[in-house]
């Protein structure tokens, strides 16, 4: 009855002000209603954005919770339902009974069972109040009317009735139940990462979708074609030889002090982006103090791994061709502009899927660090997995050697970026970047441009951009200006001799260099300082 009363208070809260604007013994009532209805809403926010809920609910280029986003799950592909307030396609006519019973027990409105890639096996561990809040916040966003797409799911998965079976198996509905052994920092954090954060989803050594009890708990495994690492407290394998301060900075901005983290990439980079750096720094605090209580779990012992020679290896080659000038022959990168490879956990995780796909793919600039242009688009799939295994074993490295033929080449199948020429161009993510950039000119400056007139054509564009944006970080910039390249210049038939990767990670990184070193603009005439 509590919560069909707040849900009453809720909806008629602006016909409260409405009425109270002529009934003034009414205003006060009315204001602490609202008030409450308010924090309730951002307390939705925060919860919402913990469980990162947009990531899978906005399509590319849809409207954020709109849904329509596709799931590859090993059952097919599933589409994401909208979860805006609209009457017709959204969440408008549900209740937050409605909403809780989906959230706690993974089944609809209408009574049917929910797929497991809603992750409901973690999210009925969420309280009825926090599941109010985030239901609140839904409702209180703008409806869209975005009808959901036929999910692509073959007999009999396609038949709902079936799920019964792995719900039996697998689910168990429950609220999580806090350790009267532990700290209220580490159930806090236990309740974030088994709950709304459901990190096991990605990081279980062995999965069946939406199963968050199996063996292998957060012990490293793949998941949409990445090698989601291992988190327990293992030395080799997971974060035991992190220090909480750098396990903290990683979830926050994806990159940490020290060599032993690495750079975040793929599904994980947009979890950060979009969820764990817009959490409190407690939350954070709490998720860590939580993890360091698991047991430890060895991915793979090192002294079962394949000998491997790296000075005789056939990736060295490749390494020094296409890899050294920017991480180094020693694998030691560059601080504070290149990571280090040498000693690097999340290169020495079990699975290479994350290595490969980023020498495939490339990564745009974060955290200060240089983007790495796709290097891997122009090498066969034997020089991707050749360079995979030498970094992944050379210089004090140990991890398994590639066994699965094709690998590489699914991976490629799969990489689609800016970077690699295998996506569109994106589009610059801040405003106040994009407006400063396209008033700077760079839509006609960089079209048509050689790329031995990169440099003056850069030197030309960054202080107009920068005056404009005294504070913009300086990936903004460089992601930015790249983006705009992509669009002026993206089926350029001039750099076909070269390659679009290598043209466009060249311009990356001189933007990135002409940005760092300023000053050797003067000095040189505009010759790029080597990263």
């Amino acid at each position: 009855m509590r919560h069909r009363r707040d849900a009453l208070r809720r909806d008629v809260c602006r016909l409260q002000v409405g009425l109270a604007l002529g009934l003034a013994g009414s205003v006060l009532s009315a204001g602490f209603a609202c008030a409450q209805d308010a924090d309730l809403i951002k307390r939705g926010e925060y919860l919402a954005t913990a469980g990162d809920c947009v990531a899978c609910h906005t399509a590319p280029g849809g409207k954020p919770f709109a849904g329509n986003y596709v799931l590859n799950t090993p059952i097919g592909k599933i589409r994401t339902p909208n979860l805006t307030p609209d009457n017709e396609t959204g969440l408008g006519t549900w209740s937050a009974d409605d909403f809780y019973r989906a959230f706690h027990e993974g089944i609809t409105k209408d009574g049917s069972y929910l797929y497991p890639a809603f992750p409901f096996a973690w999210y009925t561990k969420v309280t009825r109040d926090d599941s109010d809040a985030i239901f609140a916040y839904l409702k209180s966003l703008p409806a869209v009317h975005e009808p959901r797409k036929d999910s692509e799911i073959p007999f009999p998965f396609n038949i709902r009735t079936a799920l019964i079976t792995w719900r039996t198996a697998f689910f168990t509905a429950g609220a999580f139940t806090p350790d009267p052994q532990a700290s209220a920092e580490v159930n806090r954090g236990g309740y974030l990462v088994e709950g709304l954060g459901h990190c096991g989803m990605c990081h279980n050594a062995n999965k069946i979708v939406g199963n968050s009890g199996l063996a292998g708990k957060l012990g490293g495994g793949v998941i949409d074609g990445w090698y989601a690492p291992n988190i327990t407290p293992d030395d080799h394998t997971g974060i035991g030889a992190w220090s909480d301060e750098q396990v903290v900075t990683y979830l926050k901005t994806g990159a940490a002090p020290g060599n032993l983290p690495g750079v975040a990439a793929g599904p994980m980079r947009q979890t950060i982006e979009e969820s764990l750096s817009k959490m409190t720094d407690a939350d954070l605090k709490a998720m860590v103090a939580y993890l360091r209580t698991q047991k430890a779990k060895e991915s793979y012992k090192v002294k079962d791994l394949q000998a491997f020679n790296a000075a005789g290896a056939p990736g060295a080659g490749t390494y020094l061709s296409y890899c050294s000038s920017c991480h180094k022959p020693d694998g030691k990168g560059v601080e504070g502009a290149i990571p280090a490879l040498a000693g690097n956990s999340s290169v020495q995780a079990k699975g290479p899927e994350t290595v490969i796909r980023v020498i495939l793919g490339g990564l745009s600039a974060q955290n200060g660090l240089a983007p790495m242009p796709a290097i891997g688009a122009g090498m066969t799939d034997q020089e991707v997995a050749d360079v995979t295994d030498y970094v992944r074993n050379a210089w004090g490295n140990a991890a398994p050697v590639i066994s699965e033929r094709g690998v590489v080449a699914t991976a490629r199948a799969a990489t689609e970026t800016m970077l690699a020429g295998s996506a569109p161009c994106a589009e610059i993510a801040q405003p106040d970047v994009a407006k400063a950039i396209a008033e700077s000119g760079a839509a006609q400056r960089l079209k048509g441009l050689s790329q031995e007139n990169f440099i003056t054509a850069i030197n030309t564009l960054l202080p107009p951009i920068k005056a404009a944006l005294p504070g913009a970080k300086g990936d903004d910039l460089v992601n930015g200006l790249t983006t705009a390249f992509c669009q002026a210049g993206r089926g350029d038939p001039s750099y076909d001799k070269a390659g679009w990767h290598a043209v466009i990670g060249s311009f990356s990184s001189i933007v990135y260099s002409q940005l760092r070193n300023p000053e050797v603009r003067a000095s040189t005439g505009g010759a790029a300082p080597t990263p």
